[in-house]
This record gives structure tokens, C-alpha cells and sequence, in this order.
């Protein structure tokens, strides 16, 4: 499937050794063995911090319970927490088998692990070096200074198969195994169903086969799983309600939704939905925009990842709820995107959206806790707002003389074409 070991060791790609900017050509260079043990301590220390806390793994329990309560002849959707599709109960029963004190341990190098597994694979869809600084470091750096990661490891949400499962599918279907990315999409949401809009980008790219396969895996996994367990039906009658409602006062001050965080700021809730939708729809008509625009400084994989990131921002807008640690689906993509010339990263603006979300800011007191959502919900605007205008950007060309023998010089737009570089500032 195009995931040899030789490719993903690889230690250079003659396409990027030279970048022509000299703090990315330094990035790609190979990092240096303290470099290599220093990050990995500081991913290691993560996971053995969380570890030793109390409230480790919050998330995972409740799927964790669910599978036990099958274990135990009953319904998971007796709990109205468990927000999962029925597939995701199967999926959960090898946890529910294991010790505390083995899970407690395990957990977080797995959530670690599989984090990893998306920035990886991320880097590979860049052809960046998986040796080189930039891989080694920038990992442990984003660990370090990127709050939702911690929180992820340490609650242990299932958002981590998401953020892996995407620059995997990516990957696959850069290397044209669109079948196995929308198996490895299916696998995801048949875990949780965050990646149900990449669906989009199969329909975008006319790869029905794909479609299928992540449409029919957790469709087929959610059968089985419905025909294991009593009162299945309580998905729709109980679970589905009380999702679609945005949960309840538990979830609120946590949940970074605009159709959550500007009621609280006194907008009216129907303001809220409006403002919410109609980002979702300009994120949606980007998303368009962007795949339909290929660029000329790669082979595609920017316009992938681009138009994958997204469709999953402008769902991250009406999503109920909405958490910080949502955007780890995305930012492993956008940060590796960073090699390539005009990509976000380059840009202050980027950094600048990224701020609200940074370990060591000392933001007021007013703003932790249960009113972080206000920071979060800034953050993701953010985002979508600064991946939309990049999508929409015009397509400009600038029309250069052409000289032919015996004739003045003179300007043809149908050979001479050439895309406009863009005017805006970078911050490599």
C-alpha cells in the first residue's frame, strides 16, 4: 500500500534537501542522537506524568464501561455519555479486558503513539525526512507547547484515531490507493465518527471505490456490533437526541462551537446557529475552491491536505460539541505543510491564531478552566477563517512578452500564462 519500510525510513528526498530557504533547508537536515533522546524523554515524560494522575483516561472510561456493560449482557446506551456508534463498542472490548493498572500505563504511550503515527505520516506526505530535525523535534516541541496534546493524552479520547487515521488516508491517496485510504478512513469512524466529512473529499475526487469502503466498514462493524447488544435501538431513541442537542450543561463550558461560545458571550443562541452555518458553508464552498485549484509548486499534496483540513474545520463549526483537542486532526497536516513555499505555516497570521491554544501564555484567571472554550473557539475560527481566504484566493496570471523571430515582442495569454506569486509576507 505503498507504506515500505524503506520508504518511510528513507533518510533523504533529493526533491526537498534544497529548498532554497535556509532556516528549512536547516530544519531538514538529520537530527543529531541527543536531539533524537531528548525528544523522545520529553514524549516519554508526558506519558508517565498523565499516568500518574488521578483523572487519566476521563474520556476513555466511558468507553471502556460501554464495553463492559456488553461483557455483561446490557445495553452501552443505557449511559447517555456513550456517544459512540455501536461498532466502537467492539472495538472497546479488548480495554475493558485489560487491568487498571495495565490500562493506566498503557493509555497514554498509546494515545502518544498514535499522534505520533498522524505526524509521521504527515511528514511523509511532504517527503520530509523522517531523521531530519524538523521531524524529530518539531513532534516534541508540539508536545510540549501545544496544551491540547497533553489534554488528549491525558483524558484519552478516541480523537487520537482520528488525528492518526487522516494523514494515513492522505498519504495512501496521494500514492493513488484511494481504496485503502477510505478503508483506513472507515476503520476511524467506525471508532468514532469524526472523519464522516472526508467523505466529501472521496466525492471531490470522483473515487467511488474509496466512498465505499468508508461508508460500508463502519457500517458493517455497527451491525454487528447492534446485533451483539440488547435495545440497540436506544441509539436513536436516547444517544443520537442527546447529541444533537449539544449534550448538556456538563459539556458546555468546554465545548469551543461558536453555536456554544456566543450565547455565552450574549448572543442570541438563533444568532449563534446562523453565524455557525454559514461559516460551515464558506468552509465547504473553500473547500471546493481549493481542490479545484491545483498548484504548480507540487505534485498535489498540498491541495490535499488543504481541501481535507478543510472540510474538517468548517464540520468542527457546527459540531456539538466542539473540543480544543479537535484540531489535532488537522494541525500535524498544516504544520508539515510548512516545507512548502506559500503554505499556512509560513505565514505570522498562522502562528497568531495558534496563540490562544500555547502552553506558558499567561492568559487572566478569567479565561481557564471552564471558560478556556472561549480560546479554543478562537483558535478554530481562526483557522478556518485563515484556510478559507487561502482557498479562495484568486487564481491571477501574469502575462509575460513573447519574442519570436522577425517579429516584435508582443503578449499571448495562451502560452505565456504563468501564476503570480503571492504578495503576502512569510514567516520563514
Amino acid at each position: 500500500m505503498g507504506l515500505r519500510p524503506g520508504i518511510w525510513l528513507k533518510k533523504w528526498d533529493t526533491r526537498v534537501r534544497t529548498s532554497g530557504n535556509r532556516l528549512v533547508d536547516w530544519l531538514l537536515r538529520p537530527a543529531s542522537l541527543p536531539w533524537r533522546l531528548a525528544s523522545l524523554a520529553v514524549v516519554l515524560g508526558i506519558c508517565v506524568s498523565t499516568s500518574l494522575r488521578a483523572n487519566w483516561g476521563s474520556d476513555n472510561a466511558f468507553v471502556v464501561k460501554a464495553a463492559e456493560t456488553l461483557l455483561a449482557g446490557g445495553s452501552p446506551y443505557e449511559d447517555k455519555r456513550f456517544l459512540y456508534l455501536p461498532s466502537a463498542v467492539l472495538m472497546a472490548v479488548p480495554e475493558a479486558l485489560l487491568p487498571q493498572t495495565v490500562l493506566r500505563w498503557v493509555l497514554p504511550v498509546g494515545m502518544s503513539g498514535l499522534l505520533g503515527i498522524g505526524w509521521l505520516a504527515a511528514l511523509r506526505l511532504f517527503s520530509v525526512p523522517l531523521r531530519s530535525r524538523f521531524a524529530v523535534v518539531g513532534f516534541a516541541v508540539f508536545a510540549l507547547a501545544y496544551k491540547p496534546y497533553v489534554n488528549l493524552v491525558l483524558i484519552g479520547n478516541w480523537t487520537a484515531i482520528s488525528a492518526a487515521a487522516l494523514p494515513v488516508a492522505l498519504l495512501l491517496a496521494h500514492r493513488r490507493h484511494w481504496g485503502a485510504a477510505g478503508l483506513v478512513v472507515g476503520l476511524a469512524i467506525a471508532c468514532k465518527p469524526m472523519l464522516v466529512p472526508v467523505g466529501l473529499l472521496f466525492v471531490l475526487a470522483r473515487r467511488w471505490r474509496g466512498l465505499a469502503a468508508a461508508v460500508l466498514v463502519p457500517l458493517g462493524l455497527s451491525l454487528a456490533g447492534a446485533l451483539l447488544m440488547p435495545s440497540p435501538s436506544l441509539f436513536f431513541t436516547k444517544t443520537l437526541p442527546f447529541l444533537l442537542q449539544g449534550q448538556d450543561a456538563y459539556a458546555l463550558p468546554w465545548d469551543a462551537s461558536p453555536i456554544a461560545v456566543l450565547p455565552r458571550l450574549g448572543v442570541p443562541e438563533s444568532v449563534a446557529v446562523v453565524v455557525a452555518f454559514a461559516g460551515a458553508g464558506a468552509g465547504l464552498w473553500a473547500a471546493w475552491a481549493r481542490w479545484r485549484r491545483a498548484d504548480d509548486t507540487d505534485r498535489g499534496e498540498l491541495r490535499l491536505a488543504e481541501t481535507a483540513c478543510m472540510v474538517m474545520l468548517a464540520a468542527f463549526l457546527v459540531s456539538r460539541p466542539s473540543f480544543d483537542h479537535y484540531l489535532l486532526v488537522v494541525l500535524p497536516l498544516l504544520l508539515a505543510s510548512a516545507v512548502r513555499e506559500g503554505s499556512m505555516p509560513r505565514s505570522p497570521w498562522f502562528w497568531l491564531a495558534l496563540t490562544p491554544q500555547m502552553a506558558l501564555v499567561p492568559w487572566p484567571s478569567e479565561l481557564a478552566h471552564k471558560r478556556r472554550a472561549f480560546k479554543d473557539c478562537a483558535t478554530l475560527c481562526g483557522l478556518a477563517i485563515l484556510l478559507a481566504r487561502r482557498a479562495l484566493r484568486s487564481g491571477r496570471v501574469t502575462l509575460e512578452p513573447v519574442t519570436t523571430a522577425g517579429s516584435p515582442p508582443r503578449t499571448e495569454p495562451e502560452c505565456a500564462a504563468t501564476p503570480a506569486e503571492s504578495a503576502s509576507r512569510t514567516a520563514f
